[in-house]
C-alpha cells in the first residue's frame, strides 16, 4: 500500500515511470556506498521523465538542450517534493538525488562519478536494462528518458526486474558516436565523450583562459570578441550543456516510427 501511495503521488507530480529498489539490489562499482549519504538507507525510489522526441531529433542542439534542461528542472523539483511527502507521511528520512549536477568535482572524480549511479538504480528498480551505448533502455520510452531518485529509510521490496533485452546489437550508437567513445563494449570513454558533447565545458574554459592571460591588451580585446567567449559566458551560468544526443537519437529500441 505504501508503494502504491508513493507511486500515485509521483505520477500526479508528472513522473512518467516510477520504480522501487531495495538498497541491497543496487550495485555500482564506481559510485560511493549510499550509506555515506544516508546511514540508514533502505530503499531507492526512481523517477523517470521522457525526453521530447522532436527535441532529441532536432539538429539544433540548443533546442535539444532546452528540452533537457526542462526535464532536469521538473525532475529536481519532483524528487524534492516526493522526498518531503515521504518524510511527512511515513515519518522516515529521505534525500533527493538529482539527474545531473551538483557533482563531486574534487580529487580523481572530477565530476565524472555521481553520488548515486542512477543507471544502476534504474535497473535495480525494474525500469530498464543496459544497452550497447551503456545507457538504460526503458521498455516504454527506450533510451529517450532521464531519471532522478530519492533515498529513503523506508524498507521496500524491489520491483520486478526487466527480463527482456531491448538492445538490438545494431551498433548504430557506436557508429554514430563522433568521439568514438563507445568502441570498447561495456565502457564509455567519458573524456572522449565530453570532449565532443561539452564544447563549452571546463576543458575549453581552461584553454580559453590561457589564451587570454598570455595575450597582449590588444589581443585580449580581440579574444573577448570571439564568439567562443560568449558561448563560454552563457555556459557559465546555465550549467553543463550537451551538444550531442546522437547515441540517444539513433537508438531504435522502443521508439515508434
Amino acid at each position: 500500500m505504501e508503494k502504491e501511495n508513493i507511486r500515485q503521488f509521483a505520477h500526479d507530480l508528472g513522473a512518467d515511470v516510477i520504480g522501487f529498489a531495495d538498497i541491497e539490489d543496487y550495485q555500482s562499482e564506481r559510485s560511493p556506498d549510499p550509506k555515506t549519504i544516508m546511514p540508514n538507507v533502505e530503499s531507492i525510489i526512481v523517477l523517470g521523465y521522457r525526453e521530447l522526441n522532436g527535441a532529441v531529433e532536432s539538429k539544433n542542439t540548443r533546442t535539444s538542450m532546452t528540452a533537457r534542461m526542462g526535464g532536469m528542472e521538473v525532475s529536481l523539483k519532483d524528487s524534492y517534493l516526493l522526498s518531503r511527502y515521504v518524510e511527512d507521511k511515513f515519518n522516515v528520512r529521505t534525500a533527493p538525488i538529482a539527474f545531473s549536477y551538483p557533482l563531486d568535482m574534487a580529487g580523481e572524480k572530477m565530476g565524472l562519478v555521481g553520488d548515486v549511479s542512477l543507471r544502476h538504480a534504474v535497473v535495480a528498480a525494474g525500469l530498464g536494462v543496459f544497452g550497447r551505448h551503456n545507457l538504460v533502455i526503458n521498455p516504454k520510452f527506450g533510451t529517450r528518458i532521464i531519471f532522478s531518485a530519492v533515498l529513503t529509510e523506508m524498507p521496500m521490496v524491489s520491483d520486478a526486474p526487466v527480463e527482456e533485452d531491448y538492445c538490438r546489437d545494431c551498433d548504430l550508437c557506436v557508429r554514430a558516436c563522433p568521439a568514438n567513445a563507445l568502441n570498447e563494449e561495456g565502457k564509455t570513454d567519458i573524456m572522449k565523450c565530453l570532449g565532443v558533447s561539452q564544447p563549452y565545458g571546463i576543458g575549453e574554459m581552461i584553454r580559453y583562459a590561457r589564451r587570454f592571460i598570455g595575450a597582449s591588451p590588444n589581443e585580449q580585446k580581440a579574444v573577448l570578441k570571439d564568439p567562443l567567449f560568449m558561448s563560454l559566458y552563457q555556459a557559465a551560468f546555465i550549467g553543463f550543456q550537451y551538444n550531442c544526443f546522437r547515441c540517444m537519437r539513433v537508438c531504435p529500441a522502443c521508439v515508434e516510427p
